[in-house]
C-alpha cells in the first residue's frame, strides 16, 4: 500500500484532533535509531517529505527552558530500554489507542467512523513507512505471543518517556525515516 501526502494528514489530523499528541518524522541518520528519536524529541529535524506535524505542547511555555518538554531530556541507552519491538498488527492497535488518554481501544467510541474505517486510517498512517518498518512501544500489554499487545487487558503498564503521570507512543522506524506517535496524560 502506498500513500499520499493528502491521505497521510488528513488520518493523522483527524485520529490525533483531541489528543495531547506528538506527532512527527524525521530523517533516519543513524544505524542506532535511538539516537534520531532523540532528535525528534528535541523538535531539531523536519519532516523529510514536509507533511504533517502535531505538537500539542508547542505553546507550553515550559519549552521555554526545555526544547524537548514534555518529553524527560534522556539519552539514547534510556530511549533503547523504554522500547520493544511489537507486529505491525499491534502497532494498528496502538495508534489507535493513543488517540485520547488511558492508551484503550475504548477511544475508538469518540469517534463516528466504524472501527474498520478507522483501522483504515491507521494502515495508512504505517504504509508511509513501508512493508520492512519495525515499530516500538514504552507500552507494555503483553499480548499471548511475543511482540504483540493485547488491549483487552484491563492494566496498562508503560516505560514512560516524558515528565507526565502517563505518556504512550509508538515509534516506526524504517530504512530512511522514523516515525514518533505520541500521547500524555497527566492523570
Amino acid at each position: 500500500m502506498s500513500v499520499d501526502q493528502t491521505s497521510w494528514d488528513a488520518a493523522v489530523r483527524h485520529l490525533y484532533r483531541d489528543a495531547t499528541a506528538y506527532i512527527a518524522t524525521g530523517p533516519r541518520r543513524h544505524e542506532d535509531w535511538t539516537f534520531d528519536v532523540l532528535a525528534l524529541m528535541a523538535r531539531a529535524v523536519p519532516d523529510p517529505r514536509g507533511w504533517a506535524r502535531i505538537d500539542g505542547s508547542e505553546e507550553a511555555p515550559e519549552r521555554v527552558e526545555s526544547p524537548v518538554w514534555p518529553f524527560a531530556e534522556v539519552s539514547p541507552e534510556y530511549v533503547a530500554s523504554r522500547l520493544m519491538e511489537i507486529d505491525r498488527d499491534s502497532a494498528e492497535n496502538l495508534l489507535l489507542a493513543i488517540t485520547e488518554g488511558g492508551c484503550t481501544l475504548a477511544n475508538l467510541q469518540y469517534f463516528t467512523e466504524s472501527p474498520d474505517e478507522l483501522r483504515a486510517m491507521a494502515r495508512t498512517i504505517l504504509a508511509r513507512y513501508g512493508d520492512e518498518a519495525t515499530y516500538h512501544t514504552n507500552v507494555k500489554k503483553t499480548g499471548s505471543a511475543p511482540g504483540t499487545l493485547d488491549f483487552t487487558l484491563e492494566t496498562l503498564e508503560y516505560r514512560p518517556m516524558s515528565v507526565f503521570t502517563e505518556d504512550c507512543g509508538l515509534v516506526v522506524v524504517s530504512d530512511t525515516e522514523v516515525g514518533m506517535f505520541w500521547n500524555f496524560n497527566d492523570v
